[in-house]
Formats: structure tokens, C-alpha cells, sequence
């Protein structure tokens, strides 16, 4: 296990945020990117609760922001270095993103994340 600060974590999952394709950035609607410091579901690295873009429709409006969460103890668990914990908030949040996207774990798994 690798012990992360909190507010680098953060950086992290920010400039794994700013990393992402800017035309995926501009599409991103409504959807709100937050770190949980402590715990979590057990197995997860993140979690993407919200209704993907590929599911909104005409009536889509009024409602609460998505929500993206990083669980920093989980992913800091699973690494044996700064860098490695790199890597995994970056491919962390893609996949999250990528649910946002409406795509599927079976899809991203075939996709590498």
C-alpha cells in the first residue's frame, strides 16, 4: 500500500480529469468529479451514479448532477508506488468517464480500462 496524501490525490484525479481528449471534456453534461478520502464499496476503485449521456432524452432536465467517485483507500491499496498510483487514478477515471459515456464494463474491459 502506497499513502497518498489527500490533497495530491486530488491533483491527481484533476490532471487525470484535464488529460482526457478536450472534445470528451466539452461533451461531459451535468456530471460532477469527487474523491472519497476513506473506504468505500469493497472492490471498487470508482463508481459512476447518474444517467449516462447515451440515456438522456428530450425530457432530460431539472435533475441532480451525475456523479463521479474516486475512492483514494482502495486504489492506493492495490499500488506499490506513487507512480503506480498514478496510473490507476488515470485509468480509474476513464473508465468512470467512460460510463458516463454510456459505455459498459464489458465494452471498457475489451477497450483496455
Amino acid at each position: 500500500m502506497v499513502e497518498v496524501d489527500p490533497e495530491r490525490f486530488e491533483v491527481m484525479v484533476s490532471e487525470a480529469l484535464d488529460g482526457l481528449p478536450e472534445e470528451l471534456g466539452e461533451l461531459m453534461s451535468n456530471v460532477a468529479v469527487t474523491v472519497q478520502h476513506d473506504g468505500g464499496p469493497a472492490g471498487l476503485l470508482g463508481l459512476y451514479r447518474g444517467i449516462p449521456l447515451t440515456r438522456r432524452s428530450a425530457s432530460y432536465g431539472g435533475v441532480l448532477p451525475d456523479r463521479i467517485t474516486i475512492f483514494r483507500r482502495a486504489i492506493c491499496a492495490i499500488c506499490g508506488s506513487d507512480a503506480e498510483v498514478v496510473e490507476q487514478v488515470r485509468r480509474t477515471v476513464v473508465h468512470e468517464v467512460g460510463h458516463h459515456f454510456g459505455i459498459g464494463d464489458a465494452r471498457l474491459r475489451e477497450l483496455g480500462w
